[in-house]
């Protein structure tokens, strides 16, 4: 059957639902009018011919014209029969053995429409395995976030009718929603792969065995530089954690005001589950980038911290500490302009900070097993004092105005490292 035609049966049903519930209310006038003997109650006689007979019609019409969705009319009929069957319970009819149940009525098809659709929004993830080459949204992502997103904002109104009228199905869109949302975090893997390779050495810890460190010894050094496409991947990340899953977890919670209290469970578990799943992802992939970018530092003596804090020992002049720093220094400025250009301002802030606090582990390390040898301070004060300047300012200098105060003061190693070398702190 063509749409059109669909659409037009379908209006006729609710029609002849809307007809047979006035019928039955002439027939509760009527009875109250006292024109019948008191012995004939004539609603409830009515009522269990019209809804046996209206319910048979119901169940002929469904299985020849079977719902295929939410659609305008199919909603209607829902939302009809769905109140005829509330309307009869209010007007004190008794319960009819066989009549209209509009859940029993419609159930199997609200579960088929939730699958097929679950199905075909996975389906749409697993045929996104290459990268948008070229293109990026105004928020440096991938469009495909957003197009998967707003199909699932537009799976939610679509049920929304359904779902205030029966809150536990609230559970099973759930489930469905969440099935998508993991497999579009693993269909962004699949497309940046390439990018997310070269990270994979610095997402777990590392057993230092002797096959480890021949491998280590092995491979070729060279500086890593931030692809732009990998910004496109955090950045998305960062926008489903921030921006576009908050809108659906809200819906969630908004519909779960409508279930009756002393349910077993709230909704929102599975969502909770697909959060923490993302943000250990992305705080995964961040801290990996620290890594390698903290690499790049030891690369060469001139820019390897714990090298320039050992030979501050027998310089002890600020000025050739501050000298013997310059070229990490323009170093880490070159490395922060980079990301600035990679990621967008939460990203950017967020991998800073991460940085920031990696180069202070480094003093920290450095100081750990010198605790009671005060010569070394020096050197240190002058270096975290340069590592505090050249992010802060650099920081402030790029995202200006839009950067918080809070996220300008110093990350946990900092802190460490002056509460270890105390009031003689250069600060």
């Amino acid at each position: 059957m063509d749409p059109v035609a669909m659409s037009i049966a379908y209006q006729k049903m609710t029609c002849l639902c809307r007809n047979i519930k006035n019928e039955i209310l002439t027939d509760i006038e009527i009875h109250n009018q006292h024109i019948l003997p008191t012995f004939i109650d004539l609603p409830n006689l009515s009522a269990s011919i019209y809804s046996t007979e209206l319910c048979n019609r119901l169940r002929a019409f469904l299985l020849a014209c079977p719902p295929p969705g939410p659609s305008p009319p199919v909603v209607e009929l829902v939302i009809e029969t769905a109140d005829f069957h509330r309307d009869l319970a209010s007007w004190n009819i008794s319960h009819v053995k066989g009549g209209v149940d509009a859940k029993e009525l419609f159930h199997l098809y609200i579960m088929i429409w939730i699958q097929d659709k679950q199905q075909s929004l996975l389906e749409s993830c697993k045929l996104e395995t290459e990268k948008w080459s070229g293109v990026r949204t105004q928020h440096s992502t991938t469009p495909f976030i957003d197009e998967m997103y707003e199909r699932l904002k537009e799976t939610l109104s679509d049920y929304e009718v359904i779902i205030c009228r029966w809150p536990e199905y609230i559970f099973v869109l759930e489930n469905a929603i969440s099935d998508v949302e993991k497999a579009i975090v693993e269909a962004l893997d699949k497309q940046y792969v390439d990018v997310v390779c070269p990270l994979k050495e610095n997402l777990t810890p590392k057993k230092f065995g002797l096959k480890y460190m021949q491998k280590l010894a092995k491979r070729s050094v060279c500086s890593y530089t931030v692809p732009d496409e990998l910004g496109i991947l955090l950045n998305s990340m960062k926008r489903m954690l921030d921006v576009l899953r908050p809108k659906i977890e809200t819906q969630f919670k908004s519909w779960g005001s409508c279930i009756p209290d002393g349910g077993n469970k709230a909704p929102g578990e599975h969502l909770s589950e697909v959060t923490v799943m993302l943000r250990t992802k992305f705080r995964g992939y961040l801290q990996a980038v620290v890594e390698k970018l903290a690499e790049n530092t030891k690369l060469q003596n001139s820019t390897k911290l714990k090298k320039i804090l050992q030979d501050s020992k027998e310089t002890m002049g600020e000025s050739d500490i501050r000298g013997r720093m310059q070229m990490l220094k323009e170093l880490l400025r070159s490395t922060i302009n980079h990301l600035h250009t990679v990621f967008e301002t939460q990203v950017f802030i967020a991998i800073c900070s991460w940085y920031w606090d990696r180069m202070a582990q480094d003093v920290l390390g450095f100081l750990e097993n010198r605790k009671e040898n005060r010569s070394w301070y020096k050197g240190s004060q002058i270096a975290v004092f340069i590592l505090d300047d050249t992010f802060a300012s650099q920081m402030q200098q790029l995202v200006g105005n839009a950067l918080p105060a809070k996220d300008l003061e110093p990350p946990r190693s900092i802190l460490e490292v002056r509460s270890m070398l105390g009031k003689d702190a250069y600060y």
